[in-house]
């Protein structure tokens, strides 16, 4: 596996920046999850060095130097347009509150800096310019077992930061791993600890597992070592076959975030609920409440063989932009939980498309007559009258289109003018 990394392709400034370091007789690496993809033969999203160098040595050394987390030992060096993220070697105090050290102190020494990571395969360290990697936790024997691994004792690991049991299941899902033994038996104990950890970096960690090639299983290890429970508990008491089909039919939807939290969610709870839901896990409003307008509308079998006048209602709720979504849902729901329905439902689909395609009118501003035209119409100011026209319009024209001309509106304004004076 060695012979990966020597074949990878570093970026020149990330290079530039090693070779600068050694230059000042600095001890420098590649660490982390750059070196851990390299070895897979995956090309990292990022590099990160690690360096005996002191932050202020680092600043001194380059001509620009950004000090984003210099408390920690963290500046990032612009090296020819790049940013390059460079931290001294440290080791950690005690963590008290279960989320972050209580100190931190920086090392000479690249295992000491190693040994406090969380995971075997993100604890080895690699010089480039010297080909040596630094691998004192066997890293690369769990690459090739396929194994997720804690550094030292896994009961300690994730008593320092709840977070870590999260992240163990989601490289689980995300790489096709399993876990050690030793490493899943101390989830349960350390939940505790877990609970401590901020909803929104739950969030980030669950959006990376639902969106993982292996969803499914991700979602299965979640609940089968409590973590689920913590934060999804609607997921995590369903019924034993109705939470296996919310599984697969994540793993069976397209790879967006608002799909697969619909899917998730969609036969489980309810709108609101659903809102609720994705507001305490921290999405964004605008995430919580396009997942709730899915989950609302998931239940496409109920309407086969509606009118098209009720599809075009189903059509105003959604908004034609988000249709798409709505069918990926739609599909990935059915497809596991009622494949002899899927024809229908696909013919469901292919009806509201020809209608969306249609552009019928289907909002106040869709119709032919604006607001001053309909109080002109009705021979009134601003009032709450106006609404209730305006209301009673569209809901005209998601009947019948065809009405959506100024004459025809116009005419449906003065009858139904006549009736409410009744």
């Amino acid at each position: 596996m060695i012979a990966n990394l020597h074949n990878a392709d570093i970026p020149q400034p990330v290079l530039d920046v090693i070779a600068r370091l050694r230059e000042l007789g600095h001890a420098v690496y590649l660490v982390g999850g750059c070196v851990r993809d390299m070895v897979r033969l995956v090309h990292p999203k990022d590099f990160d060095v690690a360096t005996s160098a002191l932050p202020q040595e680092v600043l001194g050394a380059f001509r620009k130097v950004i000090p984003t987390g210099i408390q920690h030992g963290t500046v990032t060096v612009l090296q020819n347009g790049t940013h390059v993220e460079v931290t001294t070697f440290r080791s950690e105090g005690d963590y008290l509150d279960g989320r972050r050290p209580s100190s931190v102190a920086f090392e000479r020494d690249i295992v000491k800096d190693l040994s406090r990571r969380d995971f075997t395969i993100n604890a080895m360290a690699y010089n480039p310019l010297d080909r040596e990697l630094v691998d004192p936790f066997g890293g690369q024997s769990d690459l090739r077992a396929q194994l997720i691994r804690c550094v030292g004792s896994a009961q300690e690991r994730f008593s320092e930061d709840g977070l870590r049991p999260l992240r163990a299941v989601r490289f689980a899902a995300v790489l096709g791993f399993a876990l050690d033994s030793a490493t899943r038996a101390a989830i349960p104990a350390t939940l505790g600890v877990f609970r401590k950890v901020a909803l929104e970096r739950v969030r980030e960690e669950l959006v990376k597992l639902l969106l993982s090639p292996r969803a499914e299983s991700g979602l299965l290890l979640l609940a089968d070592t409590g973590l689920l429970d913590v934060f999804l508990p609607e997921l995590a008491r369903a019924e034993a076959s109705a939470a296996a089909s919310v599984r697969a039919a994540v793993q069976a939807s397209p790879l967006e975030v608002e799909v697969r939290v619909a899917v998730l969610l969609a036969d489980l709870v309810d709108r609101a609920q659903a809102r609720d839901i994705g507001l305490r896990l921290k999405f964004p409003n605008k995430v919580a409440d396009l997942v709730a307008l899915l989950v609302e509308h998931a239940k496409a079998e109920t309407r086969v063989g509606e009118p098209d006048a009720a599809l075009r209602r189903l059509l105003a709720r959604l908004g034609p932009p988000q249709l798409p979504l709505w069918a990926a849902v739609v599909r990935a729901r059915v497809g596991v939980r009622q494949p002899d329905a899927l024809p229908a439902v696909e013919a469901l689909i292919a009806r509201v498309e020809a209608l969306a395609a249609a552009k019928p009118p289907l909002t106040a501003k869709d119709l032919s007559l604006t607001g001053g035209d309909i109080m002109a119409a009705l021979g009134v100011g601003p009032s709450p009258i106006v609404g209730e026209a305006t209301r009673f319009l569209v809901e005209s024209v998601l009947d019948d289109p065809s009405l959506n001309t100024a004459d025809a509106l116009r005419q449906r304004l003065q009858a139904w003018q006549a009736q409410v004076a009744r």
